[in-house]
């Protein structure tokens, strides 16, 4: 492939070449001919190309947005001959980036590193980096794709919360469900005996009664659980509400309270931290999901649950709506960056940034 330098080459060339023919001006034609000689030459040298090793790391593989994150490149002759000076092209969110290398001799080995942009929360498919050559003119480019593609994980940013105890029942013998984590010491049912259980867990009379072993089910009783439900229908200050949601769910992990994480669009994130994070990191707004009415689908029958709702600017019609269903949570609190509202029974936050809303919070917390 020719390089700007080439393309200039190339085009006078042709240029000079017609223009001595057509005023028969025989130096002209000569120094047209000389630069058509160049690319020739050009050409011939990249006939031999180079044998590499390449291999990049891209560490951590898995950041939040602001902090750093760095390529590492290796390139090893494993030819018989030295390399000529090499160029090795990187791309990254659309943008490209050439770093140049020295020749290497036989079994030499050559490393860099570089910072990667950080600043934008997403997922960044990083393609194999391209390991080219040219000649010593830099008239014309030959280059390859070296390396596997990597995949780098920008999250969003994370500002440490002070949690707040969700009240409810938490006694040892509390209501129970069939998906309440086992290993507690609630009764929920009994089911099959299976290698492995505890044998005091088994339940004799009822084994008698059937003909094989049962285990009584126990499990550890329902806690209440925060709900977070980030509005993905407004796209007002949505970045900040992602830091948002992404900043109470690790709050509530790390602390080890009860948490799930859902869209407005249908989307439900559960997990550990970081598949919590993965998803953050890719989430983005659509006009055409419901909204806040999905809290109709969403709303807690047993008020176990604690609701917290970021949204962009709610308008008061959402307020209302959220009011509507308030006896069917603990509690909800209306995180938001728009203008100053308020509804009844609901805890309204209004946030000029992910960073003031982490400040607010903290006071509150510690009223």
């Amino acid at each position: 492939m020719l390089t700007p330098t080439g393309w200039g080459i190339a085009a006078s060339s042709a240029v000079l070449l017609a223009a001595g023919f057509a005023a028969d001006y025989p130096e002209l034609v000569m120094i047209g001919i000389t630069g058509a000689a160049l690319l020739l030459l050009a050409s011939l040298w990249l006939l031999a190309k180079p044998e590499l090793s390449v291999s990049r790391q891209i560490s951590p593989e898995r950041i939040f947005e602001g902090t750093e994150a760095r390529g590492r490149l290796t390139v090893t002759n494993t030819g018989r001959r030295r390399t000529p000076p090499l160029a090795v092209v990187e791309e990254l969110d659309g943008t490209r980036s050439t770093v140049w290398l020295p020749d290497l001799a036989t079994g030499e080995s050559w490393e860099t590193d570089y910072p990667l942009p950080t600043t934008k929360r997403g997922r960044y498919a990083i393609p194999a980096p391209i390991v080219g050559h040219t000649d010593p003119l830099r008239l014309i480019r030959r280059g390859r794709a070296a390396g596997v593609d990597s995949t780098l994980h920008v999250y969003p940013q994370v500002h440490e919360l002070r949690t707040v105890s969700l009240g409810g029942p938490q006694d040892e013998e509390g209501p129970t469900s069939s998906l309440a984590p086992q290993g507690g010491v609630a009764f929920h049912s009994l089911r099959e005996y299976e290698p492995g259980d505890d044998w005091r867990l088994i339940h004799w009379p009822s084994s008698a009664r059937t003909g094989m072993l049962v285990a009584r089910h126990t499990v550890v009783p329902d806690q209440p659980r925060q709900l977070v439900l980030l509005d993905t229908s407004d796209d007002r200050s949505f970045e900040d509400a992602v830091r948002v949601a992404a900043s109470l769910t690790v709050a509530a992990e790390r602390a080890g309270h009860p948490v799930e994480l859902r869209t407005t669009a249908g989307q439900t994130i559960t997990g550990d931290m970081a598949t919590v994070l993965d998803s953050l990191s890719t989430v983005t707004p659509s006009a055409e999901d419901r909204g806040t009415d999905v809290l109709l689908d969403v709303a807690s029958a047993d008020q176990g649950v604690a609701l917290t709702v970021i949204t962009g600017d709610p308008d008061p019609t959402k307020l209302e709506s959220l009011a509507m269903v308030r006896g069917r949570f603990l509690n909800i609190t209306v995180v938001h960056f728009g203008q100053p509202r308020t509804a009844p029974g609901l805890t309204v936050i209004r946030a000029e940034s992910s960073e003031d809303f982490a400040r607010q919070w903290n006071n509150l917390v510690l009223r």
